[in-house]
C-alpha cells in the first residue's frame, strides 16, 4: 500500500506535492519521492528511505522546479525495502517518462521478460512499479509522430490493462506533454481527482490516493477515477479521459476503509469515517446479541483507527467509553512496518497503558483488525501488567485467514493468526479471555449503506476469493517462498549489490 500525488499547475507545485504527501504519510513511512519537470524539460528528481519530513531538505525542494510533478510514499510488498527502489521511477525513452503506482502486480515475473525478449528493456530492481513504468514505455514507443495525441496515449494505455495483471493506481509524466493517470480495471487501489480555479480563471488539476489530500490544498473534488479509466492532462491545463477497458468492473478493496485510509477521506462515494461508524454499530450489536454474560466495565480502543468503532459499541452496549492508552505519535504505524521484529520492538515504544483505566476492571479492547496478533499479544501482556481482571478483544474486521496479493503486506497464510485457527484458538494465541469478529456480511454493509451502485468488493483477506486472473495454489507458494528469501536477506548484503542511487542527496 502506497500513497501517490500528481499536480499540473500553473505555478511550482514542489510545495503543495511536498504537502500532499505529508497528508498521505500513513499509506507509507518506509520511503519517499518527488519529481517534476523543469522549464528546459528536464526530470528534476529527489527519492530517499525515511519520512515526508526527512527525505526533503529545504536545498531538495529549491531544485524540484516546475509547475508540473508527481510524488509517492512507499509502503514495499514487492521488491524491498532498498533505497533503489523508492520511487517515482523514470526512464529516458520515449520522450523521458516517470511513474509511481500504489499496488501490487501480479504476473510480474512474466512481465519481466515481455519486457527485456520484446522490448529490449533492461529492469535494474527488484520493483514491479519500474516493469509496469517499462511496460508503459514500451507501448508509447510504438506510435512514430510526436508529440503524442490524446488518443495515443489511451490506446498505449489499453494495452497495458491488456498485459499486466492485478492492482494499480498510478500517476505518470511525459516529458513534452503532461500528466497521465489511470487505474486498474478492478478498481482495487483507490484514486481520485480534483481541481482549483485560479482568481484568473486558469484552472490546476490534482489527482491522489486519497480525497484528503485534495482538501488540505484547496482542490475542489471532482470525482473517483473510474476502474479502468485514463486521464491525461496536458502541460496546457486541458483535461482528457477515457474508459481504456471493456472488461471494467467495481470491486475496491475493502480493507481500505477497515485500516489504510484516513477517516477525513471520502473513496468510492463513502465516507470512510462514517463506514466505520457503522462497523461499530453492527459489531456492537453482534456483542450485545452473543455476549449477554459477559461481564464488561469499560470499552477502549486500541488507538487510532478503532475508536470510532469503539465509541458506537459502548454506546450499544451502554458502558463506559474510555482512552485507555497513551500513543506514542513519533512512532510509526507498526503494521505497516518492514519486517516481522521491527513491528515487535515498535509496539511497546508506540503504546503505553493509563493504569488508572484497567487496574481491578473487565475491559474490552476495541481493534480495527487482527492481522498477525503479535502486536495484539503484546498490547494484552500490557493491559494484564497493569491489573486488568480480564480482557476481551472485539475487531471491527472480520477473521484474516488468506494472503493479500493486491499490494497489502500480508503475502504468507501461516503468519496471520487467524489461519487454520478457530475464534477460541485465536483467543488462546494472542492471550485474550475471549474475542469476537465482525460478519463480513455487516462489514460490507457498511459500506454499502452509503453507496448502494458498489456491488462487490475486493475481500479476499476474509473469504479467499481473488478478484483477477492467475491467483491459484500454485502462485501463492510462489509468493511464500519470495518472501522468505527476502527475509533472508539482511539490509547490509543488499546494499552490496549494483544499485543506482539518485544523485541529489
Amino acid at each position: 500500500m502506497c500513497g501517490v500525488v500528481g499536480i499540473v499547475g500553473c505555478s511550482a507545485v514542489n510545495q503543495s506535492i511536498y504537502d500532499a504527501l505529508t497528508v498521505l504519510q500513513h499509506r507509507g513511512q518506509d520511503a519517499a519521492g518527488i519529481v517534476t519537470i523543469d522549464e528546459q524539460n528536464r526530470f528534476r528528481l529527489r527519492k530517499a528511505n525515511g519520512l515526508v519530513k526527512d527525505v526533503f531538505q529545504d536545498h531538495h525542494m529549491q531544485r524540484l522546479q516546475g509547475n508540473l510533478g508527481i510524488g509517492h510514499v512507499r509502503y514495499p510488498t514487492a521488491g524491498s525495502s532498498s533505497p533503489s527502489e523508492a520511487q517515482p521511477f523514470y526512464v529516458n525513452s520515449p520522450y523521458g517518462i516517470a511513474l509511481a503506482h500504489n499496488g501490487n502486480l501480479t504476473n510480474t515475473d512474466e512481465l519481466r521478460n515481455i519486457v527485456f525478449e520484446r522490448a529490449r528493456r533492461h529492469i535494474n530492481t527488484n520493483s514491479d512499479s519500474e516493469v509496469l513504468l517499462n511496460i508503459f514505455a514500451s507501448e508509447l514507443d510504438k506510435f512514430p509522430t510526436y508529440p503524442l495525441t490524446a488518443e495515443n496515449i489511451f490506446t498505449a494505455i489499453r494495452q497495458v490493462h491488456n498485459i499486466i495483471k492485478g492492482a494499480y493506481a498510478c500517476v505518470t509524466m511525459i516529458i513534452g506533454h503532461g500528466l497521465v493517470a489511470f487505474r486498474d480495471p478492478y478498481g482495487i487501489r483507490p484514486l481520485v481527482i480534483g481541481k482549483r480555479v485560479l482568481d484568473n480563471q486558469k484552472i490546476e488539476y490534482m489527482v491522489a490516493s486519497e480525497s484528503v489530500a485534495l482538501d488540505i490544498l484547496d482542490f475542489e473534488f471532482m470525482r473517483d477515477v473510474l476502474p479502468g479509466e485514463a486521464i491525461y492532462i496536458t502541460q496546457n491545463g486541458e483535461l482528457y479521459s477515457q474508459q481504456c477497458t471493456d472488461n471494467q468492473k467495481y470491486y475496491p478493496c475493502i480493507f481500505e476503509y477497515v485500516y489504510f485510509a484516513r477517516p477525513d477521506s471520502f473513496m468510492n462515494g463513502v465516507s470512510v469515517y462514517q463506514s466505520r461508524i457503522l462497523m461499530g454499530q453492527k459489531l456492537g450489536r453482534k456483542i450485545a446479541r452473543e455476549w449477554q454474560n459477559v461481564d464488561i466495565d469499560v470499552v477502549i480502543p486500541i488507538p487510532e483507527t478503532s475508536c470510532d468503532s469503539a465509541l458506537e459499541i459502548a454506546r450499544i452496549l451502554n458502558k463506559p467509553y474510555r482512552q485507555g492508552f497513551v500513543k506514542n505519535r513519533y512512532v510509526g504505524r507498526t503494521f505497516i512496518m518492514p519486517g516481522q521484529m521491527t513491528r515487535k520492538q515498535s509496539v511497546r515504544r508506540k503504546l503505553n497503558a493509563n493504569r488508572i483505566e484497567f487496574e481491578g476492571k473487565n475491559v474490552l479492547l476495541v481493534d480495527d483488525s487482527i492481522v498477525r496478533g503479535t502486536t495484539s499479544q503484546k498490547i494484552l501482556e500490557m493491559v494484564r501488567s497493569v491489573g486488568a481482571k480480564k480482557v476481551y478483544l472485539a475487531s471491527a474486521a472480520p477473521e484474516i485467514r488468506y494472503p493479500n496479493v493486491y499490494g497489502i503486506d500480508m503475502p504468507v497464510a501461516n503468519e496471520l493468526i487467524a489461519y487454520n485457527r478457530t475464534v477460541e484458538e485465536i483467543a488462546k494465541a494472542i492471550g485474550a479471555d475471549r474475542v469476537i469478529f465482525q460478519d463480513l456480511t455487516d462489514l460490507i454493509d457498511s459500506i454499502t449503506e452509503q453507496n448502494p451502485n458498489i456491488k462487490n468488493f475486493e475481500c479476499s483477506v476474509f473469504n479467499g476469493k481473488y478478484v483477477t486472473e492467475g491467483i491459484n495454489d500454485n502462485y501463492l507458494s510462489l509468493l511464500e517462498r519470495q518472501q522468505n528469501d527476502r527475509e533472508k536477506r539482511s539490509y547490509t548484503k543488499e546494499s552490496e549489490n549494483l544499485e543506482i542511487y539518485n544523485e541529489d542527496q
